[in-house]
C-alpha cells in the first residue's frame, strides 16, 4: 500500500487544482478494510478508462444501476492492487480481451453512491486507470450494463451533457 501512497502523492503533485488527494490518503490509512465493499461509509473501487489501440475512443458503459454513460470500474472485493481491480473489472464488463493496464492513477474521483435496497448511501473512493486496448474492440454485454458503446474522446471532451469526470478525463488524455 505503501506505492499506492507514493502514487496519491504524485498524482496531488501532477493535478494540483483537482479534488484533494488528502481524503484518499486517509482512507489508505485505514488499511485492508478500506478496500472491502463491506466498509459500509466508504471504500476504494478502481475504474478504466479503456482506449481504443489508435488512442482516439473510450469504451463507456450504460450502467444499469446508476443509469447513466460511465467508465467501466467496480469494488475492489479485498484486492489492495486497483490497477489489477481495474483492468478485471474492464475485462468482465466488455469481454475484451488482450488488454493492458498503465499502472499509475490517471484520474482521481470521490463521489457518494445513493442508497438503493439495503445498501446505505455510501462514498466510493474511484482510483482510474487508462486500459489499453488491442487490436480487436469487439466488446460483450454484461448484466451490469444496459449497453457499451466506444465514444470519441474528443466528443466527450466537448459534450457538456457528459459526466463531469468523464469530460475531465478526456480533457486529461488529450493533453497527453
Amino acid at each position: 500500500m505503501s506505492v499506492l501512497l507514493a502514487q496519491f502523492q504524485h498524482y496531488g503533485r501532477q493535478w494540483p487544482n483537482e479534488q484533494g488527494t488528502q481524503p484518499f490518503v486517509e482512507l489508505l490509512a485505514v488499511g485492508p478494510p478500506a478496500f472491502e465493499r463491506g466498509s459500509r461509509d466508504a471504500h476504494f473501487t478502481g475504474s478504466a478508462w479503456l482506449v481504443s489501440a489508435d488512442g482516439a475512443r473510450v469504451l463507456l458503459t450504460h450502467h444499469r444501476k446508476l443509469d447513466r454513460w460511465l467508465q467501466l470500474g467496480g469494488h475492489a472485493d479485498g484486492d489492495t492492487d486497483l490497477a489489477r481491480v481495474a483492468l478485471r473489472e474492464a475485462e468482465e464488463e466488455s469481454g475484451l480481451d488482450d488488454l493492458s493496464v498503465v499502472p499509475e492513477p490517471f484520474d482521481l474521483d470521490r463521489h457518494r453512491i445513493p442508497a438503493r435496497g439495503d445498501e446505505p448511501e455510501h462514498w466510493h473512493y474511484d482510483v482510474r486507470y487508462v486500459v489499453r486496448a488491442g487490436a480487436h474492440e469487439r466488446f460483450v454485454l454484461s448484466e451490469e450494463s444496459h449497453a457499451l458503446a466506444w465514444r470519441s474522446i474528443r466528443e466527450i471532451a466537448g459534450d457538456p451533457g457528459s459526466d463531469v469526470s468523464l469530460r475531465r478525463m478526456a480533457h486529461k488524455w488529450l493533453l497527453r
